[in-house]
């Protein structure tokens, strides 16, 4: 049995919490800004994804006008930093609601280093970090979904085996429904199959 829900019969956080809860896990992209008066932003925004490759360009959505959607429209700057398991509590922190003017890297005593293409820093501990210059916004309803073309990208030589980010070594986090996050766990793989090699469906092989 199946239950049905009607988007339109639903308030806004009601649907919210259901969309949040079935698209899962979601990545998190910790993106840290500047504002036009120098002051740097950090906070997690867990909808998250690739856009493209060839150019590179990632995507989050700001839900809201947050100080990130403003420092990202004033600057046209960004960096997206691993949300990785060891930051945890940090992450969490930076998703406080500080008045506007107040530096999480700050108030969260995060570390923070500087980008080498962009002006917005980097967050020290952060294994990975990918500098972006934004390429376009588009705004949807209460939203605001922010395309960055990536310039530069750094990566911790810890978490390299073979020259390749090793997921057991970035350990990322992600957002589950409610106030749930979740690791990596059990990694599975699967080599995709060619046609010339297709024997028919899974369970009838």
């Amino acid at each position: 049995m199946r239950i049905d829900f009607d988007p339109a019969a639903m308030t806004r956080n009601e649907f919210y919490r259901l969309l949040t809860a079935t698209v899962v896990p979601r990545p998190i992209a910790w993106v840290s800004t500047t504002s036009a008066d120098g002051t740097h932003n950090l906070a997690p925004h867990s909808f998250f994804t690739i856009a493209s490759v060839a150019p590179p360009v990632v995507q989050f959505t700001s839900v809201g006008r947050k100080d990130t959607l403003r420092n990202v429209e004033a600057t046209g700057q960004f960096v997206v930093n691993l949300a990785s398991e060891g930051l945890f509590e940090q992450i969490n922190d930076t998703g406080t609601d500080f008045p506007h003017g107040v530096s999480e890297f700050e108030a969260a005593g995060i570390g923070s280093e500087p980008s080498l293409r962009v002006k917005p820093p980097r967050v020290a501990g952060s294994p990975m970090a990918l500098e972006c210059e934004v390429h376009t916004t588009l705004g949807i309803g209460d939203a605001t979904v922010v395309f960055g073309r990536v310039v530069h990208a750094v990566v911790s030589q810890e978490v390299l085996v073979d020259g390749h980010p090793e997921i057991s070594r970035m350990n990322p986090l992600s957002r589950l429904g409610k106030d749930e996050w979740g690791t990596v766990g059990d990694v599975r793989e699967i080599s995709r199959i060619r046609h010339a090699d297709w024997r028919g469906p899974a369970g009838d092989r």
